[in-house]
């Protein structure tokens, strides 16, 4: 049940690395620290459609099974021209407003021509991307699994071909990156819209519906808040990081940004392994099988800290090939490697963090998963960046990132143990 849950992460992974690994190709340390300047501002987008996404695919498939389909079709044209309509308004903010934008990103004298460029051409393609990651999700809900899946990896992929031919052969640095990336959420959106007017079976792009109900998207947005609320935390969190680093150089940043992506995989691939047994924890948790779910749960520890440990030990010893993948410049791989050190230290234990909310979500304990799942990358992290650049410095920045994945490792365990007692207490 992993597998295929692992191979989506890593589809997703690939795609986020794609620019800054062809564009740490150009030698050029301010375009990989205009890329994740600019990162931030996006993430609060996709929180966006995340909400509407995942919001829209639960209310819709609970309309399905209850009969409701009219109200199904009008929940699925909402969430389309909701995310349409709010596209087009970042498109209009971030073209107008981009000087004003870059500032708050952190952007400084070196970084911002690049910053800029790259902004402004995702900006235009804020519509398909709010739209691709909206519909994605929606495809569930019609039973369309496949199909999302396929969409996703067809933008994907176009976007990992397009990047060299645009960054290299035609030399257009950042701009190439985010024409790729324009590019591929296009063709995502436009299958996805192919596939819902010829084969949908719930789903509905009909404006009559959308304007139907239209109050019914609040509740839409109620139901993917959770969801949302962790990107948009972790979208300020990044914000922050890089205004507290650009303090340090142009180097800074783009160091940390090399040695985030170095070193994403593992929590990623940890992730996966969780969501995709997320379904037999919630089925033995729903069928009170406490031994089962006990050798679930042992077996997946077990599991997340070995790879944990490999992927740790793999991302130290294999620091200076992987950080050479994104920079060039001597200083600023220095820096990157050092920061590898402080980024993996949790390594071992974060698959606890994925394992407890996960389990608390299959447990249908909504409130807890969702305080849990805000820990990590918003109301620790925040806090923490400051007052570790206050005591350590540029270090400190990194290692404000492994105190918050401990701290919200050790609640998540704490949440999932009193979770599996309130079973036991049942029995």
């Amino acid at each position: 049940m992993a597998v295929p849950s692992c191979i989506t992460i890593l589809v997703m992974f690939f795609y986020n690395m794609a620019d800054m690994f062809f564009i740490g190709q150009l030698g050029d340390t301010a375009q990989v620290a205009a890329v994740s300047v600019v990162s931030p501002v996006f993430s609060l987008a996709a929180a966006a459609a995340t909400m509407l996404g995942i919001g829209g695919c639960s209310v819709i498939a609970k309309a399905a099974g209850t009969g409701e389909i009219e109200d199904a079709r009008t929940y699925g044209s909402l969430c389309f021209y909701t995310a349409a309509v709010f596209g087009v308004i970042c498109t209009i903010v971030m073209l107008i407003a981009s000087n004003f934008v870059l500032g708050l990103l952190g952007a400084n004298a070196e970084i911002f021509v690049y910053a800029k460029d790259y902004m402004r051409i995702l900006a235009l393609g804020a519509p398909m991307m709010l739209l691709s990651t909206t519909l994605g999700a929606l495809l569930r809900a019609d039973g369309a699994i496949k199909e999302g899946l396929l969409g996703n990896m067809t933008g994907t992929i176009l976007n990992i071909i397009l990047d060299p031919v645009f960054i290299l052969v035609f030399g257009w640095g950042v701009k190439g990156a985010a024409a790729a990336t324009l590019l591929g959420n296009a063709v995502s959106t436009i299958y996805y819209v192919i596939y819902i007017r010829k084969k949908g079976q719930i789903l509905s792009l009909k404006p009559s519906y959308a304007i139907r109900k239209p109050k019914s998207l609040l509740h839409i947005i109620a139901v993917g808040m959770p969801n949302g609320i962790s990107s948009i935390l972790s979208g300020f969190a990044a914000t922050f990081s890089n205004n507290l680093l650009v303090l340090y150089g142009t180097n800074a940043v783009a160091a940390m940004a090399a040695a985030g992506k170095a070193t994403m995989i593992i929590s990623m691939i940890q992730m996966g392994i969780c969501m995709g047994v997320q379904p037999m924890l919630a089925y033995n948790y729903g069928a009170r099988n406490v031994s089962r779910l006990k050798e679930i749960l042992k077996a997946l520890s077990l599991l997340t800290v070995v790879i944990g440990l490999a992927a740790a030990a793999g991302c130290i010893f294999a620091r200076d090939t992987l950080i050479g993948m994104f920079l060039k410049d001597a200083a600023a791989a220095g820096m990157g490697k050092q920061l590898v050190v402080y980024l993996v230290l949790a390594s071992p234990v974060i698959g606890f963090y994925y394992l407890g909310t996960n389990f608390l979500q299959a447990a249908g304990n909504a409130v807890t998963a969702t305080i849990v799942s805000l820990l990590r990358q918003g109301v620790l992290l925040i806090p923490f960046l400051f007052l570790m650049n206050h005591l350590m410095g540029f270090l400190g920045i990194a290692l404000a990132h492994t105190l918050a994945d401990g701290i919200a490792t050790i609640v998540a365990v704490i949440a999932m143990y009193k979770q599996y007692k309130v079973l036991r207490h049942t029995l």
